[in-house]
C-alpha cells in the first residue's frame, strides 16, 4: 500500500486529502470532488473510488442521496472484481439488508470473492434489519469458504443471533469460536440481559478473562430493568472506568424504583453529565410526583448556557453535529428564538439539523412555523426521514390541519419511507382531535402494528370531548386490558357518563377503578413570584395569602410566571 501511494500523482495526494477532511461535509462539496475526479481521469484509481464511496456512505449529510450517488458511480465502474471496492459499496447499503444482500448475490454472479469484512458487513446488516433468513444464508456461506473462524467474522454472527433473539444459536456459535476479544464475551452478555436472563449474563460476566466497562454497562442495565438495584450498585462500585451511560443506568434504576434521593445524589456526583443524563434526573422527579424539583432541575439546566461556550471556546462550533446539536438543546428549553437564530448560523446543513428546528417549532406549539420550515428543507433538496415527517405531522397536529397532516402522512411512501408506530399515533391524535373518530379508528384497526397504551388514551380522550359514550366504551375496555393501572383513562369515560347523567355507569367505573388500583393523581399547579415557587394542588386552601400577590400580578403590579404540571 505504500509503495501504491508513492506512485499517486499529486492530483490523486490532492484529491484524498480532501476526501479524509470531508467527514461532516455537505452533499455538494462531495458531488465536487467526484466531479475533480472525472475532470483529472483519476476514477481508475480503485483505492480513490473505494475512500469516495465510503465517504459518501458515513457523511451524515443527506446519507441515502449520497448513497444512490455512491451506487451509481459503482455500478458505472468496468472492473467490479476489487475485493476492497466491493466491500465498500455492500457496506453502504448495510442499513437495508434486501439491497446489500441482493448486491451481494449480483457481486457473486461476476466472480467477487468475500473476505471476512464482507460477511461482517452482511451479518451486521441483517442483524440490524432482521433479516433471519438472509442471515442464515450468510452464515451458511461463510461456513463454506472457511471464513466463519475468522474472529471478527464469528464475533458478527454472534451478534446478529443475539439480534434475532435466538440466545441458543448465539451461544452455540460462541462456544464453537476458537479465538475471542472482550467485544464477543460483551456481545452475548448483552444478549442474556436483554432476554431478561440475568444469571446467564452473570455466569458470562465471571468467566469473562478482561472485563471493560461495556460488559460493566451491559450488566448494569440488565440489572436495572429487572429491578435488583443492590446487585447494579455492587456492579458499580466496582468499576473502574465509569463513564456517562454507567452513571445515568443507576440513576434511572433509583427514580424508577422511587429513590429519588439516591438518584439526586448520584447525579450530582457525575463528574460529566450530557443531556440525557439531564432529562433522566427530571423525569425521575416528575415520575415520583416532585413537579416542583423537577421545575428547579429544568431551570437549572436552561441556565447552563456553559454547553454553548464550551463549543465556542473549544472552536467545535463549525461542525454540523455539534451546532445540530445546540439548535436541539435551545429548543427543548423552550428558548425557540435562540435555536432559529443558531440555525441560520451553520455554515452547512444537514437532515438531522432541519428535523431539529422542525421539532423544536411543533413541540413549542408554532406548528406554522415547523411547516415554513420543512418547506424550506425541501426547497434546499434535504431528503426527509421518519424524524422529519413524526416531526411535520406533530406540527400539523398543533395547527389543526387535517388535510395536510392526511397528506403528509401518504405522501411518506414518495419518500421510500414507511410509516412507523409513532406516525400512526400522531394521526390518530390529530382526527381524533379534529373530531374524526370513524376515521381514527379505520386507521387504528389498519395499522400493521399491535396497538398501544399510548394510541388508545389519546383516541378516548377524543371520545370523550365529542361525548361518543358507545366508542369510548370499547375503546376504555381495550386501553384497561393493556394499562389497568392508567388513572386518566377511567376518568375520561367517568366524566363522560356524568355530563350524560348516567350516574349508575359513573360509579361502575369508579368500583373499576378501584378494583385495578389505579389511583386518580391530584392535579396540581405551581406559581413563582419573584423568584420563589409555591405549589398548589387542587382543593388546596392553605396558600391564602398568595391570592393578592396572584390578583396584583393580573393587575400588572407583580412579575409572575404560572406553570402546570
Amino acid at each position: 500500500m505504500k509503495d501504491q501511494q508513492w506512485r499517486w500523482s499529486s492530483l490523486e495526494r490532492k484529491c484524498l486529502y480532501l476526501l479524509q477532511q470531508c467527514t461532516n461535509t455537505s452533499p455538494r462539496s462531495l458531488l465536487q470532488i467526484h466531479a475533480f475526479v472525472l475532470r483529472n481521469a483519476l476514477e481508475t484509481n480503485l483505492n480513490l473510488l473505494t475512500k469516495f464511496i465510503t465517504t459518501c456512505s458515513s457523511s451524515s449529510s443527506s446519507p441515502s442521496q449520497l448513497i444512490k450517488h455512491a451506487r451509481r458511480v459503482f455500478d458505472q465502474q468496468p472492473n467490479r472484481h476489487d475485493t476492497f471496492l466491493c466491500n465498500a459499496i455492500i457496506r453502504a447499503h448495510i442499513a437495508e439488508s434486501s439491497e446489500s444482500f441482493a448486491l451481494y448475490r449480483n457481486l457473486r454472479r461476476m466472480g467477487f470473492e468475500p473476505d471476512g469484512y464482507t460477511f461482517t458487513a452482511l451479518a451486521k446488516s441483517c442483524g440490524l434489519d432482521g433479516a433471519r433468513l438472509e442471515g442464515e444464508e450468510i452464515h451458511c456461506h461463510a461456513v463454506k469458504t472457511g471464513l466463519c473462524l475468522d474472529l471478527y467474522v464469528s464475533t458478527a454472527f454472534v451478534d446478529m443471533y443475539v439480534k434475532f433473539g435466538r440466545m441458543g444459536c448465539a451461544r452455540k456459535m460462541f462456544d464453537e469460536m476458537t479465538e475471542r476479544n472482550r467485544v464477543s464475551w460483551t456481545v452475548l452478555i448483552c444478549g442474556y440481559a436483554r432476554a431478561g436472563d440475568m444469571g446467564g449474563a452473570r455466569r458470562l460476566f465471571d468467566e469473562m478473562p478482561e472485563r471493560d466497562s461495556a460488559a460493566f454497562n451491559a450488566l448494569i442495565d440488565g440489572y436495572v430493568k429487572v429491578g435488583e438495584m443492590g446487585l447494579a450498585r455492587s456492579l458499580f462500585d466496582e468499576m473502574r472506568d465509569r463513564n456517562v451511560v454507567s452513571w445515568t443506568s443507576m440513576i434511572y434504576g433509583y427514580c424508577h424504583r422511587g429513590d429519588v434521593g439516591a438518584a439526586k445524589s448520584l447525579f450530582d456526583s457525575m463528574p460529566k453529565k450530557d443531556l440525557v443524563s439531564w432529562n433522566v434526573m427530571i423525569g425521575g422527579y416528575c415520575q415520583n410526583k416532585q413537579p416542583r424539583e423537577a421545575v428547579r432541575l429544568f431551570h437549572e439546566m436552561q441556565s447552563r448556557h456553559w454547553v454553548h461556550e464550551f463549543v465556542e471556546r473549544k472552536k467545535l462550533d463549525k461542525l454540523t453535529n455539534i451546532y445540530t446539536a445546540l439548535v436541539d438543546m435551545y429548543a427543548k428549553c423552550g428558548e425557540i428564538t435562540k435555536a432559529r437564530k443558531l440555525f441560520d448560523e451553520m455554515p452547512e446543513k444537514e437532515t438531522a439539523s432541519w428535523n431539529a428546528l422542525i421539532n423544536g417549532f411543533a413541540v413549542n406549539g408554532h406548528g406554522k412555523e415547523a411547516l415554513e420550515v420543512f418547506s424550506e428543507m425541501q426547497r434546499g433538496k434535504y431528503e426527509p426521514n421518519n424524524i422529519t415527517f413524526l416531526s411535520v405531522l406533530s406540527a400539523c397536529n398543533h395547527c389543526g390541519l387535517v388535510e395536510g397532516g392526511r397528506f403528509w402522512f401518504k405522501k411518506m411512501k414518495n419518500f421510500g419511507l414507511i410509516p412507523k408506530i409513532e406516525h400512526y399515533g400522531c394521526m390518530v391524535d390529530l382526527l381524533g382531535r379534529a373530531g374524526c373518530l370513524e376515521e381514527a379508528e379505520k386507521l387504528i384497526k389498519s395499522m400493521p402494528y399491535d396497538v398501544n397504551g399510548i394510541i388508545l388514551s389519546s383516541f378516548l380522550f377524543a371520545c370523550g370531548y365529542y361525548e361518543d359514550v358507545t366508542r369510548a366504551n370499547k375503546i376504555l375496555e381495550l386501553a384497561v386490558n393493556l394499562e389497568p393501572w392508567n388513572d386518566g383513562n377511567y376518568v375520561i369515560l367517568r366524566n363522560l357518563y356524568a355530563r350524560k347523567r348516567r350516574w349508575s355507569d359513573a360509579d361502575d367505573i369508579k368500583s373499576l377503578m378501584r378494583k385495578n388500583q389505579a389511583d386518580k393523581e391530584v392535579g396540581c399547579s405551581f406559581i413563582e413570584v419573584d423568584g420563589r415557587m409555591k405549589e398548589f394542588v387542587a382543593g388546596d386552601r392553605m396558600h391564602t395569602s398568595m391570592e393578592l400577590q396572584s390578583w396584583k400580578h393580573m393587575m400588572g403590579q407583580v412579575p409572575c410566571s404560572v406553570a402546570k404540571v
